[in-house]
């Protein structure tokens, strides 16, 4: 039997990222992944500024942006017959990637299959352990934590790992999640798409390039194209009926005949591959069961409109991570873990009608709905009792909300924000206030915005960027000792004003 403090079933984004939080605070994990290695299917892409603000802290920002740079010129959404005729833009010029004023991330567009390997090697050199090609076949739970049979289906040999905590990032249809009883609320699909990636040289057609074709022709092609970080490979992608065709109804020689339609012209096309991908809407019941947690796709789906889907699911990762790291290094009680779900789902069932709409108006090409702000869904979720987005974030920190963005010297504060809490602070009486207690402690008058944002006096800001406390009174060890075990032991009154 091998023992691990935390199983992780899913090598996805929201799976890997968990695998590289847990291991860069000190946390030992094994992932399993059924899968033989990255997918060439690009599936997401869009990384919003939130979740490039974590991969800062977590030294992969600048992988990630490099693997981004073929797609620096993409922007908007356009609508063709083909793309060898004319285009019709449904909308032009995005947001800006970059919000100074918010954060030290900036947008970027790289193909999930691009980043999956950039967070590998990094979660492997802080020491986390993947199992690609290796199945889940069998999970029982108990109080003390989950017994799993895994099996490498190369050779067929079987393992049984013994772990405090599971963590299932095993996607859309969610096995773990079926197998525990997990409703998901709102449960919709919408559409059955097959992705067909294939090779082609398009740029002759292509007088510049969108993020999103949408296509439509007499010639039978109704779907849309996207492009890879590779300049010759795209990916198409056409609506399906599950109950009557399957992925080996879409041979070679119909996959290269929906793509010249796609294109308009009889050009050279080589596949590459065909994969099923079911766009809908649904969020779990519940994020936790035991010793089970959900993240990503497991826990919600929604469409791509506005990119949060991966996103999200990252985000998720990060929220629990610390207060698992938390957990199994003595800090907290097993109860601080209760408010991933507390905090997290709300969310999420706040975010899927929003998403429904925003992408029932893009296809239809009608006004956006209300709601659909970038920069607040980026920014502005806050935990706690009170609306799910704050809309006051930014100006001052508050409680249960991200702390503002802030610069010290030349490290942004949330490139801090790694396993540890940060007291931000305006008098060396509150350092040495801070001298004992398990925080990283910073003097921030002279920062440019600590008055506007912060002072006077000091905050406390969460592993995650969130503000746990806040004082203007005179500096005191003490308060600051209640400040993080309330931050680390919540009361069930705190859990309930969450949820």
């Amino acid at each position: 039997m091998k023992t691990v403090p935390v199983l992780i079933v899913g090598g996805g984004l929201a799976g890997l990222t968990s695998s590289l939080f847990l291991a860069r605070q000190g946390v030992p994990s094994l992932l399993v992944d059924r899968h033989a290695g990255v997918s060439i299917h690009g599936r997401a892409r869009g990384i919003n500024q939130r979740t490039m603000e974590i991969y800062r802290a977590y030294g992969v920002a600048g992988a990630v942006e490099r693997a981004g740079a073929p797609f620096d010129a993409e922007s908007g959404v356009a609508r063709c017959e083909s793309l060898a005729g004319e285009w019709q833009w449904l909308f032009d010029a995005e947001e800006p990637r970059a919000w100074p004023d918010v954060t030290a991330g900036a947008f970027c567009m790289a193909d999930q299959n691009t980043v999956e390997p950039i967070l590998i090697d990094a979660a492997r050199e802080a020491g986390a352990e993947h199992l690609f090609n290796t199945e889940l076949l069998d999970l029982a739970t108990d109080g003390d934590g989950v017994t799993a049979t895994i099996e490498d289906r190369a050779t067929g040999r079987r393992q049984v790992v013994r772990a405090t905590y599971l963590v299932a990032a095993d996607g859309n249809r969610s096995p773990i999640r079926q197998r525990l009883g997990i409703a998901r609320t709102g449960e919709m699909t919408f559409q059955h798409t097959m992705n067909i990636v294939f090779r082609a040289d398009l740029s002759g057609f292509l007088p510049r390039r969108a993020l999103f074709w949408i296509i439509a022709n007499p010639d039978g092609f109704f779907g849309g194209l996207v492009s890879t970080a590779d300049p010759n490979r795209w990916q198409v992608s056409v609506a399906y009926d599950p109950a009557t065709e399957s992925t080996a109804d879409f041979t070679k020689e119909r996959c290269v005949r929906l793509v010249r339609a796609a294109v308009g012209k009889d050009i050279d096309v080589e596949i590459e591959g065909v994969g099923a991908w079911e766009q809908g809407v649904g969020v779990a019941e519940r994020y936790r069961d035991g010793r089970v947690f959900l993240v990503g796709d497991s826990a919600h789906v929604w469409p791509p409109a506005g990119a949060l889907g991966a996103n999200t699911g990252v985000q998720d990762a990060h929220n629990l991570a610390w207060k698992l790291a938390a957990v199994l290094n003595g800090q907290a009680g097993d109860d601080l873990l209760d408010t991933y779900d507390a905090e997290r789902r709300p969310l999420a069932e706040t975010l899927a009608p929003m998403i429904v709409a925003h992408q029932q108006a893009r296809i239809s090409g009608a006004a956006e709905p209300e709601g659909m702000d970038g920069r607040t869904q980026a920014f502005g979720a806050a935990y706690g009792p009170g609306p799910v987005f704050d809309a006051e974030y930014g100006p001052q920190a508050r409680v249960g909300s991200r702390a503002p963005h802030l610069w010290l010297g030349d490290i942004a504060l949330h490139d801090l924000c790694v396993g540890d809490f940060v007291l931000l602070c305006d008098s060396p009486e509150w350092m040495d206030a801070a001298r004992m207690a398990p925080v990283r402690a910073y003097r921030a008058e002279h920062a440019d915005g600590w008055t506007r944002l912060y002072g006077p006096g000091a905050v406390l800001i969460r592993p995650d960027g969130y503000v746990a406390w806040r004082s203007t009174g005179p500096a005191s060890a003490q308060n600051l000792a209640n400040a993080i075990d309330h931050a680390l032991r919540p009361t069930t009154k705190q859990l309930d004003e969450r949820v």
